[in-house]
């Protein structure tokens, strides 16, 4: 069975991100795809220290929920970061965790690697930020060729409460059409394993100017 692993990068488990993500939940079961929310935003999860351990040991030097859980995501067929917006931006707890989530797992998460997942962000705010933080959070698929899922909106849902969310009709009507777009690329991906070849990227050019000209 195809699985999607759903990052709450909220401090409330049962809060706005978590409505929003599960609506697309309700979608993942009916196509017959296994979901599994991850609660990120209530961790205690310092950020990357750019020591250079993961390139040596292909894990982050900081043994905590990053490397426990990073297995069941490089695993997964499909990701999906949702975050509340916190001065325009994804929380902080959650940009700690993608940064050395991404960053000490290199190559397992590229499309040229062993699978091609299929990534999408959400975004839940009161009012405003909510498009700052869904750029944000879209970079880390498209750093790594993750093809990303869309909807007939950005995705992203309003309120100040869960009450609030569930009031959100066409954000609500978002997240579904979301998860269906999910289901349908991971459903194309899979089907054509083994007769379309992945691309070949090249990784020979590395712009840093050392010269500093």
């Amino acid at each position: 069975m195809k699985k999607v692993v759903l990052l709450n990068g909220s401090p409330r488990a049962n809060g706005c991100t978590a409505t929003a993500l599960q609506e697309m939940i309700k979608v993942f079961e009916e196509e017959g795809i296994e979901a599994e929310i991850l609660q990120i935003g209530s961790r205690n999860i310092r950020g990357c220290m750019a020591c250079g351990y993961c390139h040596k040991n292909g894990k982050c030097v900081i043994d905590d929920y990053v490397n426990e859980i990073a297995p069941k995501i490089v695993e997964a067929d499909g990701i999906v970061i949702g975050s509340p917006v916190y001065y325009g931006s994804p929380n902080g707890t959650l940009i700690s965790f993608l940064d050395r989530l991404f960053y000490s797992n290199g190559g397992k998460f590229k499309n040229t690697a062993e699978k091609v997942r299929v990534g999408a962000s959400v975004v839940s705010c009161r009012r405003g930020g909510n498009t700052a933080s869904f750029d944000v959070l879209n970079k880390y698929f498209t750093i790594n060729a993750i093809p990303l899922a869309s909807s007939t909106y950005w995705n992203q849902v309003h309120g100040f409460t869960t009450e609030d969310v569930k009031k959100d009709l066409e954000g609500l009507q978002v997240m579904r059409n979301l998860a269906r777009s999910m289901s349908y690329m991971i459903k194309a991906f899979a089907a054509a394993e083994g007769s379309v070849e992945k691309p070949v990227m090249e990784r020979g050019a590395f712009t840093s100017f050392p010269d500093g000209k």
